[in-house]
């Protein structure tokens, strides 16, 4: 049972999954472009294959990754599979890694493809998980700029002592001979600027550049340069850059988030090792004291690197804790580290959505109490909202107009306490008037019943319908006996009494979802029952068609076959014994000679 509420409750996002035995060891890593799907395919897809069989039957927790890209979970399931080597997984023997692009570390540095990743300080940027990509780029950096491709040492001295001469690239204008001190370091290294930008896929300050120079070109008559500018800047446009996870200089780091609600918090680690994510893992906290994110961070951050036994120097948070002298605390601003501190974040939201999930499922009243207290703390509210009621008015062209109430208890519908009104006192489509009436005829039924009050009333409208319904509350004396809001559809506005200005709650609050759950639910309720209305009276318009056939009688056949359906299948004898043989006859040749 455990197993299936994990597998119900997996995101549909990209991402790796972890398969581990009753031991707790880890059996099979695999990558997905939907969660969810990939891993609900182990258990319903029947297994021809005997080793696939016994690693179902093994399967005893799924952990997971959440990350953005098909490609990071690519890299990822690389990284895994090679720190745990897990059994059912396939093990490349040369253990071949992806390629990188390396930006060396030297005088007029050289760009090149390596599937080595060397500490000498040079910067290398991937890795790729297509060589193509890889060569693809470096074809566009070429196209772009005019780098050397030799292996020369361009040092200051040997430039001076004209140790070296310009070769073939240079005469054919692949390269500007800084070998020759033809071109400066400084020139050399703006180029080398804007290639890291580009690498990195911001491509608006090599585009802004070029654009400038494309000008100047211009500017001073030399069209030919200038076309080449513009070549230059519509194959960076024309360029998405690819995302990856990891990079090679966050090295031995622990990554820390935390998000948290009323009762509990959630912290997600990473740890990280040569640039790459090797583990994960989120923890739930339950809250006693309304405790600070900070000092939940602070406590879960000691307790996790105990339990995984970590050595890592530093950290990443995204925001300050204080852990003493001997652990360096970094709150990321931008670029590589930022991200990672964000997919961490992500991941600790992506595991407290599952278990809201798995909650709703194996402890309903759980789940039904969090729901209860955020809903009081979102709309301000001074009660629990275990019992609401939702109002929606419908009409088409003023005709039949009606209005229907529905009841959510404890988060669910109450289908028994549902409500139909037809709207007696307003004539045409007014729906504030309506609006006005049902509230009132609601209430007052309830007073004079002794029934219990909602703690929330939500009207399918904005300020107009909001004040309608109040006045009704004031007339019974219950304006600050219930809560009453209302919702506007157009930009999902919740509309307070006596407050211009709506609240905006944000789209995925699960809040929201339920208002606009309360509102649909209201809307199709009424709409069924105004289009049963209006069915049943074109078909009484109907009988009025008859000639000879008035109010009274078109009355009694009514309240003696109950329909007009039962009406049509009567035989003649029957009509007769109601309404006499006249107008039974008139009634039963219109209706039979219809249907020949």
């Amino acid at each position: 049972m455990e197993l299936e509420i994990q597998i119900k409750t997996l995101p549909n996002q990209p991402g790796v999954y972890q398969y581990y035995d009753k031991n707790g060891k880890i059996l099979y890593v695999g990558k997905a472009k939907n969660l969810k799907k990939r891993v609900s395919s182990y258990f319903t897809k029947k297994h021809d294959n005997g080793k696939t069989k016994v690693l179902v039957n093994k399967i005893v927790t799924i952990e997971h990754i959440v990350v953005e890209t098909e490609t990071d979970a690519l890299l990822l399931e690389n990284n895994l599979i090679k720190k745990y080597q897990p059994r059912y997984n396939v093990m490349l023997k040369d253990d071949k890694t992806y390629p990188w692009i390396c930006i060396k570390k030297e005088r007029f540095p050289r760009i090149f493809l390596t599937r080595n990743v060397i500490k000498d300080g040079s910067e290398y940027f991937g890795p790729y998980t297509s060589v193509r990509t890889a060569k693809a780029l470096l074809d566009l950096i070429k196209e772009l700029f005019l780098l050397r491709s030799c292996n020369y040492d361009l040092s200051e001295k040997n430039i001076e002592l004209q140790k070296y001469k310009v070769c073939l690239d240079f005469h054919i204008g692949n390269c500007k001979g800084p070998c020759e001190n033809l071109q400066s370091e400084e020139e050399y290294n703006n180029d080398i600027t804007a290639i890291k930008n580009i690498v990195k896929g911001n491509f608006k300050e090599a585009i802004k550049s070029f654009h400038n120079l494309m000008v100047n070109y211009s500017n001073e008559m030399e069209f030919e340069d200038a076309q080449k500018i513009k070549e230059k800047i519509d194959l960076l446009a024309n360029y998405q850059a690819k995302s990856t996870v990891v990079n090679p200089s966050i090295t031995n780091v622990d990554v820390f988030s935390i998000i948290s609600d009323e009762s509990y918090s959630y912290v997600n680690f990473f740890k990280i090792i040569n640039g790459a994510i090797i583990q994960s893992h989120t923890t739930e906290i339950k809250k006693k004291l309304d405790e600070e994110d900070k000092e939940l961070l602070e406590l879960a951050i000691i307790e996790i690197r105990q339990r995984f036994n970590s050595q890592s120097k530093e950290i990443y948070v995204p925001f300050e804790v204080e852990l003493g002298e001997n652990i360096k605390v970094t709150v990321p601003k931008l670029g590589d580290k930022k991200r990672i501190v964000e997919l961490s974040l992500r991941n600790a939201k992506y595991y407290r959505q599952e278990q809201f999930k798995q909650i709703k499922i194996v402890d309903p009243d759980r789940h039904v109490n969090r729901i209860m207290v955020q809903m009081k703390k979102d709309l301000h509210l001074s009660l629990e909202p275990r019992h609401i009621e939702c109002f929606d008015n419908s009409n088409i062209q003023g005709t039949n107009a009606v209005a229907a109430c529905v009841v959510y208890k404890n988060g669910k519908p109450s289908k028994n306490d549902y409500r139909h009104f037809n709207i007696k006192t307003v004539e045409g489509p007014d729906d504030f008037a309506s609006m006005e009436e049902v509230v009132f005829r609601r209430y007052k039924r309830m007073l004079e019943e002794d029934q219990s009050l909602p703690q929330l009333i939500i009207i399918d409208g904005g300020k107009g319908q909001l004040s309608s319904a109040l006045k009704s509350l004031d007339i019974l004396g219950l304006r600050n006996k219930i809560a009453i809001i209302g919702i506007a559809k157009r930009l999902e506005e919740i509309y307070f009494p006596n407050d211009s200005i709506p609240l905006y709650l944000d789209k995925k609050s699960e809040t929201l979802k339920i208002i606009q759950q309360l509102r649909n639910e209201a809307h199709r309720f009424g709409i069924s029952h105004h289009r049963n209305k209006r069915n049943k009276s074109s078909l009484v318009n109907e009988l009025e068609q008859i000639s000879g056939i008035g109010e009274q009688t078109i009355v009694s056949l009514m309240k003696q076959f109950k329909s007009v359906k039962r009406i049509t299948e009567a035989s003649f004898e029957e009509m007769a014994s109601i309404i006499g043989d006249s107008k039974a006859t008139k009634v039963y040749n219109y209706y039979h000679k219809k249907s020949e």
